[in-house]
């Protein structure tokens, strides 16, 4: 699997709880953008409708080579393409408080179509971000060391 696009804001913002796999319903022109990465996943957010879930707020911009006789809004709803037992256990999940849905990353399958992982997220607290971020230069701190001192 090729990763197209990734939301790096979210995994620093949100815990990530659990993890999904959607089809995304995309027009021609679309899919021809996001496989050429093209696709920003910045303040998007996945959202329940009748049963139904949607992504909101992703940018898929035209396709340079689209004809441009018709104007479209870059950043429509899209249709996920999840069964009704992924719908009904994201739609309990996301009433529970502080629990929310976020895409984290658009994927190309190893038969050529557009994927969306999506993650069932809890929000992260100030100092939460910034005990990660101490994490991680600690941890690449040892790593500098190792490779240094060839440990």
């Amino acid at each position: 699997m090729k990763v197209l696009a990734s939301n790096k804001k979210a995994y620093f913002d949100f815990d990530v709880l659990d993890t999904v796999t959607a089809g995304i319903n995309l027009l021609g022109w679309e899919v021809k953008s996001v496989k050429a990465g093209k696709i920003s996943l910045a303040g998007a957010y996945i959202k329940n409708v009748n049963n139904e879930m949607f992504l909101e707020g992703a940018n898929i911009p035209m396709w340079k080579f689209a004809s441009s006789s018709s104007k479209v809004d870059e950043k429509r709803r899209r249709k996920l393409l999840l069964t009704k037992r992924q719908i009904t256990v994201l739609a309990a999940s996301v009433k529970q408080p502080g629990i929310t849905i976020v895409p984290l990353e658009v994927i190309q399958d190893d038969r050529g179509l557009v994927k969306l992982n999506v993650a069932l997220v809890k929000g992260r607290k100030k100092f939460d971000k910034r005990n990660v971020i101490k994490e991680k230069d600690i941890k690449r701190g040892i790593e500098r060391d190792r490779k240094k001192y060839n440990i």
